[in-house]
């Protein structure tokens, strides 16, 4: 309790009494008419100046919330004036281009980010998101403080926004779709996420309300930008999970530029905390690489690639659940046999040829294609017995099971394997008229997917065997069944699908005036297309079209004000996942899932302690029809495979973000929700997603006299989900909801070298940057339970829900540097 104590008057101080100096770094590459750099060109900010290199590249800083006036000077070329007015912490990319005739002078760049924020996008800076600490940090780990994205696993990547679930969000890095692995059926599973914090440049994330020019889901877009290098550079980051490495160049000619990113994780120091005793050591490993060669000025081709390999090894041992109440403890022993090898290897890589025909036509052409081939092998047996706990204090066996109220084995087989090849060739372009701007795509994909299926369950308990739930007759555990044995879940299916689709999206975007007020239009309409066939698969083809449309309009006010709506209708059609049925079979017929979308936004940016802040507040409501109703059990996904379901969703979300402390940005997120569903109408339930509340902070501080030494506190809560029930159980008949997860990781880091710290001699000389953190994840040890084992009693003849604990408090040590 004094450790707590203690941590909250640390905060708080901290928050009171900081000063920081309030800088934004403008840096780029200045290139002259026949696109090459510049050398020795003069930059010149009010009291600071700065010289290009041999590549042409430059980085300045410049006070913030002001207009600064920068002069860029060279003997051979006119001069360029251009002002700028940037944000706390803010890098903004300038890439002028010096004439050797023409003096250019630019008026004003307000607000780098005005345009994401008509949008309703929001930006994530990527030093952030390598600063915070998580148990899956990244940038899944900080959209999880976001309001409306909700995940209940730490071990996860997933997430799911707004009522919606893990399948309905789109991933895009560099504007190439990218995808997860099919058959993952546990957080601790997953391994590491796509996207390679290392190398990112730019994070835009959107809830809802999206443009035409993202594909068809239904809930959110997550639009990656990877770096393209101005310099030689190695980053490098290890801890006791696991450890990455960087490195990045641009070639003398500023013609090739590439990036390489490599990352290892190992899970144990995670799994091996949690109550199951296990030999178990998950690793997980990758690379990735994004290279870019500039033909000319105006063609560019560039090349994203990824490997990755995920092997999961489980061998469970023994595991002790404790749980009631102190006056009435019970207990849940289990003792295991078999173990789980599971391997998921995908491979991905996408040319993207990109034509500047000219400053207002843009023409791209991009080729990828995904390999998974996925493996999923277990045999376990587990016994169990369930039973009052020995609480005597002092007793020998304090703790251990003594009177047994239910025992029972379950024996779990399972043998699948899938492998998946995507291919797809995509067409865009982007074409500005005056103040009109207009985009276009056509897109064809191939999916072939050939998967097998067979997964078992045995039930014995009390020393008979358990039939299936919806079998008749079946008193079971209650009365025995003379009967043959029968498995307790028997999921056996083959299938060899291939899916061809025809996408494409048109869109119109203008900004212009409405009186004293700036407003911005956006129109556009998408175009889908699918067939599904396959062997004994009877042949399906169906069409959609998606209308979407954003306004937006900041008023002449005194109070910086922005008002925002968006809608339209969004389809999801079927990905291989959602058409295949709890038995494992492909229903080709399985029609699109529709939601008609209404986001109502306001962003109010102000000043508070003379620093900038900025609310964000957003309703919303979703109406959904032809939805694909599903089960959801840790990670995995069940869908019924028809749409025999009607839904709705809305909400409220908001945002606080600001410089709470000077020089840091931190933020306070809020949000409400309620998603319920009405299957066969038989009546409105809770969605699988129905989580009611969400309260999320993500807090940056430093010690008053010790600037260097920094600290970092992630926070969340979640009221509870509907997945305390059996999940074979009638969702009708069973709505029980897990307990409120509650989450919160704190981070220490020491600062040795930065931008601000150099050193010319010594052995902190070749570092850029050079840090030691120390990291505490769930630092209140809060029980945190995903989904709850269902044993019988056999004096009570009940059954009784016994939670799966997520991870406990675990300590972490970490080092980041940069050369």
């Amino acid at each position: 309790m004094k450790a707590k104590l203690l941590l909250t008057t640390f905060l708080l101080l901290s928050v009171l009494t900081l000063s920081f100096a309030q800088n934004a770094t403008i840096k780029g590459i200045i290139l002259d008419e026949n696109n090459k750099p510049i050398d020795k060109v003069n930059i010149k900010a009010q009291n600071n100046g700065a010289v290009t290199n041999a590549n042409g590249f430059y980085s300045i800083n410049i006070p913030v919330n002001t207009d600064i006036t920068i002069e860029f000077t060279h003997i051979a070329h006119k001069k360029i004036v251009s002002t700028f007015n940037l944000k706390n912490g803010e890098e903004f990319e300038f890439n002028p281009v010096m004439s050797k005739s023409i003096e250019q002078i630019a008026t004003v760049v307000v607000n780098s980010n005005r345009k994401k924020e008509v949008e309703g996008i929001i930006t994530i800076k990527p030093a952030v998101i390598r600063k915070i600490p998580g148990a899956n940090a990244g940038v899944e780990n900080l959209l999880l403080t976001l309001p409306g994205v909700s995940n209940n696993n730490e071990l996860s990547t997933q997430y799911s926004v707004r009522g919606g679930n893990y399948d309905e969000n789109l991933v895009y890095v560099n504007g190439i779709e990218v995808y997860r692995p099919f058959l993952v059926r546990s957080g601790q599973q997953e391994g590491l996420s796509f996207v390679n914090t290392n190398l990112v440049q730019n994070v835009d994330f959107s809830a809802g309300g999206f443009q035409a020019k993202y594909g068809d889901k239904l809930s959110s877009v997550l639009d990656i930008t990877y770096k393209n290098p101005y310099q030689f550079e190695v980053n490098a980051d290890a801890s006791l999970l696991g450890g990455s490495l960087s490195v990045e160049n641009i070639s003398k000619d500023s013609k090739f530029t590439g990036i390489v990113g490599l990352r290892y994780r190992d899970n144990s120091l995670l799994v091996n905390a949690k109550e199951t005793e296990t030999n178990f050591r998950p690793t997980f490993a990758d690379a990735q690489g994004y290279f870019t060669y500039k033909f000319t000025n105006k063609f560019h081709l560039s090349f994203l690639g990824s490997a990755s390999i995920n092997k999961y090894n489980f061998e469970p041992q023994t595991r002790q659940t404790n749980f009631g109440t102190l006056s009435d403890p019970v207990a849940l022993l289990v003792f295991y046999q078999g173990q789980e090898k599971d391997r998921y290897q995908t491979l991905f890589g996408a040319f993207k040829g990109s034509y500047f025909a000219n400053d207002d036509l843009t023409l791209h052409l991009i080729a990828s294609t995904y390999h998974t081939t996925e493996e999923e092998y277990f045999d376990i047996l587990a016994q169990y017995r369930l039973g009052e706990v020995n609480s005597n204090i002092g007793d020998e066996n304090l703790g251990e099971v003594e009177f047994s109220q239910g025992i029972g084995s379950q024996l779990n087989h399972g043998r699948n394997d899938l492998d998946a090849l995507i291919t797809n060739i995509e067409h865009k372009g982007d074409f500005k008229v005056d103040d009109n701007r207009f985009e276009w795509s056509v897109k064809y994909t191939n999916e072939d997917i050939r998967d097998r299926l067979v997964e078992w369950e045995v039930i014995d308990s009390a020393g008979f065997s358990v039939r299936p739930p919806r079998t008749s007759p079946n008193e079971q555990p209650y009365e025995p069944f003379v009967g043959p044995l029968e498995p307790f879940q028997n999921v056996r299916a083959t299938n060899n699908t291939q899916i061809n689709r025809i996408q494409a999206y048109g869109q119109w975007s203008k900004r212009s005036t409405l009186g004293e007020s700036d407003v911005w239009y956006n129109a556009g309409v998408r175009l889908h297309n699918w067939s599904v066939s396959g062997d004994g698969i009877s042949s399906s083809n169906q069409t959609v079209f998606s209308p979407r449309a954003q306004f937006a309009i900041k008023p002449n006010w005194e109070k910086d004000m922005l008002f925002r709506v968006a809608g339209g209708l969004y389809y999801q059609p079927p990905f291989y996942r959602e058409l295949r049925d709890r038995n494992g079979v492909v229903q080709p017929d399985v029609k699109a899932q529709k939601s008609f979308h209404l986001v109502l936004g306001n962003d109010y940016s102000f000043k508070m302690w003379d620093r900038p802040f900025k609310l964000t507040s957003e309703i919303y409501y979703k109406n959904l029809s032809d939805v694909n109703a599903y089960t959801l059990e840790n990670v995995r996904i069940r869908y019924r495979a028809n749409n025999n379901a009607e839904a709705y969703a809305y909400g409220l979300d908001m945002r606080l973000n600001g410089e709470f402390v000077p020089g840091t940005e931190s933020w306070f997120s809020f949000g409400y929700l309620k998603t319920e569903e009405n299957i066969n109408n038989r009546g409105f339930i809770s969605r699988p997603t129905d989580q009611r509340l969400k309260f999320a902070a993500l807090f940056q501080d430093y010690v008053p006299n010790m600037p260097n030494l920094k600290m970092y506190l992630n926070l969340v809560f979640n009221t509870g989900l509907p997945g305390g029930s059996p999940s074979y159980a009638d969702p009708y008949e069973f709505q029980n909801r897990l307990p409120s997860y509650k989450r919160a990781d704190f981070g220490l880091q020491y600062v040795l070298v930065d931008s601000k710290k150099q050193f010319n001699n010594g052995w902190k000389k070749p570092f850029k940057e050079l840090s030691f953190g120390f990291e505490i994840f769930n630092i209140f040890d809060v029980q945190n339970s995903i989904t709850n084992t269902w044993v019988r009693d056999v004096s009570s003849k009940r059954q009784i829900a016994i939670p799966n604990f997520l991870t406990p408090r675990v300590f972490n040590v970490r080092t980041t540097m940069k050369f």
